[in-house]
């Protein structure tokens, strides 16, 4: 692996712009939401860019797809969150359609790094 730092990796970088984004729309969320959803949330899109940085860590080919794996089920643990955000109407979707743009670019490359270090 080419990469010597997690912070040089494009999908690190993106995951960290994510977590900014996704804090701003939680100042939207009602304040009884502040201990269940918005924790969750919270937890979820912290654990992307941790995962990616801990399993880059690593240095094993093996234990760092493991972690992309988690990254990538914390990714989508997030969307189902920001999508019961909308059905509850705390947030709309315009509000959460940058998360998700985000989102989805972060899952494809989340993807196309676990096909490409499973070979290995």
């Amino acid at each position: 692996m080419s990469i010597n730092n997690y912070r040089e990796m494009i999908v690190w970088q993106k995951s960290m712009d994510l977590v900014v984004e996704v804090y701003r729309l939680l100042k939207h969320l009602p304040r009884e939401e502040q201990f269940a959803l918005t924790s969750q949330i919270r937890r979820a899109v912290i654990s992307i860019p941790s995962n990616i940085a801990e399993g880059q860590s690593r240095k094993s080919f093996k234990e760092f797809t493991n972690f992309l794996s988690i990254a990538r089920g914390s990714l989508a643990e997030l969307e189902t969150q920001l999508f019961i955000c909308e059905r509850l109407k705390y947030l709309s979707s315009e509000q959460i359609a940058l998360p998700l743009r985000l989102s989805d670019e972060i899952g494809r490359i989340l993807t196309a790094l676990i096909s490409k270090f499973t070979k290995y």
